[in-house]
């Protein structure tokens, strides 16, 4: 099992390489620019071209079953679902087979109101109870995948 950050504009990767290296698993942080993170060896830094899909794409060609990634990115997560990966987004809410399809929906929605005007960009800040939700999440998934 490895865990695969879409690293771009996530606000856990700190998180994510405490929860790896408590379990002793691979972290690959794919972005399209490099990420100053300091050198811990679980953590590769993998810079991809530019484009909006390269980081999705490299992502989806490395994930196998089971493993676990990290992403806001709801078309990315449906995309890992489908080739068996476990999905969870920064504020540790996890995307399944069962709410990914809402998810998609919502977003096309969302989309469309900003698109009119209806609804303007951005939502809450991330907060330190989100931070906290997701690493409860995050070891909960790990516990779950390493079961399987």
């Amino acid at each position: 099992m490895e865990i695969y950050v879409d690293g771009d504009a996530c606000p856990v990767k700190q998180e994510v390489i405490k929860v790896a290296e408590r379990h002793k698993l691979k972290v690959y942080l794919v972005a399209n620019e490099w990420l100053r993170l300091g050198m811990h060896p679980l953590a590769e830094s993998i810079v991809v071209s530019e484009g909006a899909d390269a980081a999705d794409d490299w992502i989806v060609d490395h994930l196998q079953p089971n493993d676990i990634v990290i992403t806001n990115d709801i078309p990315l997560a449906d995309r890992c679902l489908k080739k068996g990966g476990h999905v969870l987004g920064a504020k540790g809410k996890p995307f399944d087979i069962n709410n990914i399809g809402m998810a998609m929906a919502m977003r096309e929605l969302k989309s469309d109101l900003r698109d009119m005007g209806t609804i303007k960009e951005g939502g809450p800040a991330f907060s330190k109870q989100d931070r906290s939700s997701f690493l409860n999440a995050l070891e909960v998934m790990v516990q779950t995948a390493k079961r399987r």
